[in-house]
């Protein structure tokens, strides 16, 4: 998986004005609501054709292929990019909360008004939107790490939910059929 800031430089590159880890995290929502991850994906996920498709190699032709097997690794090995635990609480909870409304949105975008939710993957949706309007405050104890982690946590098990749902399971069922 690329860096944080491999990610962050690609796209002010790019001019596709999203950070890393909103950038992350629409990716993740287009990829969970069973979007195809082509070279075209950040037109596709950003919804905006004028975008140029990744060529091979790039640093968000790699993203997406990391991105991709995380998604798909039988081990759970799925991890947000988000900023290192060093990083000032405030970053890292805005980060997070953009990395949701990344997901949110492309998330909506793949996998259209009526997605095939599970009870609980309807809960974790309603968890991430919730999260997506969050914002971050300025100061914060040990309490509020230990809580952002545990909602990092949380997150990358409900995408794995949502993408269960969505992709995964429409896969197998066609296999099934």
């Amino acid at each position: 998986m690329p860096s944080l800031s491999e990610v962050e430089a690609a796209s002010r590159e790019r001019g596709l004005g999203s950070g890393a880890s909103e950038l992350h995290g629409a990716l993740c929502g287009w990829l969970a609501g069973g979007g195809e991850g082509g070279p075209d994906w950040p037109a596709r996920v950003l919804a905006d054709e004028g975008l140029a498709a990744v060529g091979a190699g790039d640093v968000l032709d790699r993203l997406r292929a990391s991105t991709a097997a995380q998604l798909e690794d039988r081990d759970f090995g799925f991890e947000l990019l988000l900023p290192d635990a060093d990083a000032p609480l405030v970053e890292r909870s805005g980060a997070l909360f953009d990395w949701c409304r990344g997901f949110v949105g492309a998330f909506g975008l793949a996998a259209g008004a009526s997605p095939p939710l599970s009870e609980e993957g309807a809960e974790a949706l309603a968890d991430l939107v919730r999260l997506s309007a969050a914002t971050p405050e300025d100061d914060g104890d040990q309490e509020d790490e230990e809580a952002l982690v545990e909602i990092e946590e949380y997150v990358r098990v409900a995408v794995l939910l949502l993408h269960g749902d969505c992709a995964m399971g429409p896969r197998h069922r066609g296999r099934l059929n």
